[in-house]
């Protein structure tokens, strides 16, 4: 019987994952990958293995609190005018995921999803015989600046679902590690475990492209502009003109993933949800001390191999859109103000996040074609959810039955 041939499209984290997993399970894999690595969400997130972020994002907290976090106020989260077509649209699909219904059903599935993130990303590690500097398992701080802040945290994180995670205060010795790297010390703290961080974001892509290819997979480097059904295979259009034949295709290409689906007619409110990072080569963040997120200043800052790393906003509009500068300005000064040596010329990086109005990630097999599977739409979890992503996406490659409550993450949900 011959093997069944395979088009992965999307080489981000998410797309490496599966093309990897489908390729040591036996299948011929045919990897499309822009081969632009900067573009996407996987290049300069902040490598957070995030299995705490049980709160539903569509809630009516969120809603009661989303006007003193706009960006026009000091906050992070801002909505391009000129893009108000795209994100107006989405933005009433989420308020009707704002509901209490729609809101416990979102927590039960994100619930589920997050089921030791950590545990999978350790066996991929392991699958890409890299398992020696792909994951840092030693969980990761919040922290605040005032004690008022430090109330308002802590009531606010032992009140909120956090999956497989769990926290506890920190320690006045903890909170004394960041003397001499902040200018001020945290007025306190939260230690999580059960999540982690990997070594950096585009290493770690790299290493499971090179365990692809090692395994005899193939990358072509281009843009996918269609993906037709043809029968019971597929075809899958390049920016070339080129025409690949496959027995099955997924689509993994992230924030562009929306193309691709309307190609076949299936129109998915998927939007470009931006984030903003920098990162200096230059700092004196010690290796034995966490990521950290500053939650009162919406910053994270976390060391990888290649320097140190701080990121923040939640910018709404398309995805290849011209970064806002005033967003790098805005970290930078966070920054500063922390008292966090940092470049004074870091590398500057803006990337969307596929995001779905709610917040749910698109996974599994198309009902009207059987040829076409799809994983996108991972918001901020695209790098933690990667590794089980790939998992599940290889068990519906191989036939196995699926848990029941993933039937809620199909894309035919949004008809």
């Amino acid at each position: 019987m011959a093997t069944q041939r395979w088009v992965v499209v999307g080489g981000g984290l998410v797309g490496s994952a599966i093309a990897l997993r489908l390729q040591i399970a036996g299948f011929e894999v045919l990897l499309v990958d822009r081969g632009d690595p900067r573009r996407g969400a996987s290049f300069g997130n902040i490598g957070h293995i995030a299995a705490e972020q049980g709160e539903p994002m569509p809630s009516p907290a969120v809603l009661k609190s989303a006007f003193g976090r706009l960006f026009a106020f000091g906050g992070p989260l801002d909505f391009r005018l000129r893009d108000a077509g795209l994100w107006m649209p989405w933005a009433m699909r989420f308020l009707g995921a704002c509901s209490p219904l729609a809101t416990q059903h979102g927590a039960q599935t994100l619930n589920a999803l997050l089921d030791n993130p950590l545990a999978a990303w350790q066996r991929l590690s392991a699958l890409a015989q890299a398992p020696h500097y792909m994951i840092r398992p030693d969980g990761h701080a919040v922290v605040w600046s005032t004690h008022d802040a430090v109330r308002r945290g802590l009531e606010s994180w032992n009140s909120a679902r956090t999956g497989y995670a769990r926290f506890r205060p920190m320690e006045a010795s903890e909170l004394a590690a960041y003397d001499g790297v902040l200018a001020r010390r945290p007025a306190g703290g939260i230690l999580f475990t059960g999540t982690g961080q990997v070594s950096e974001p585009q290493r770690v892509r790299d290493a499971l492209l090179a365990a692809f290819t090692r395994e005899g997979g193939q990358v072509v480097h281009t843009d996918a502009v269609a993906v037709r059904p043809v029968g019971d295979a597929v075809e899958v259009e390049l920016a070339d003109g080129q025409v690949v034949d496959a027995d099955r295709t997924v689509v993994a290409a992230g924030a562009w993933s929306k193309a691709l689906m309307a190609s076949m007619g299936v129109r998915v409110p998927l939007i470009g949800e931006r984030g903003y990072s920098v990162q200096s080569a230059e700092h004196k963040w010690p290796e034995d001390l966490p990521l950290t997120v500053f939650e009162d200043r919406s910053v994270v800052v976390a060391r990888f191999s290649g320097g140190l790393r701080a990121s923040s906003h939640v910018e709404f509009g398309a995805p290849s859109a011209a970064p806002d500068p005033r967003k790098w300005c805005h970290i930078e000064k966070h920054v500063k103000d922390l008292g966090i040596q940092f470049s004074r010329a870091p590398d500057r990086w803006c990337g969307p996040r596929p995001t779905l109005p709610d917040y749910l990630p698109a996974i599994g097999r198309l009902e009207a074609h059987p040829s076409v599977y799809y994983a996108f739409g991972h918001q901020h979890l695209g790098l933690t959810l990667a590794a089980l992503t790939s998992e599940w996406i290889e068990g519906m490659a191989l036939g196995q039955p699926m848990p029941a409550w993933m039937s809620a993450l199909r894309v035919e949900r949004f008809k």
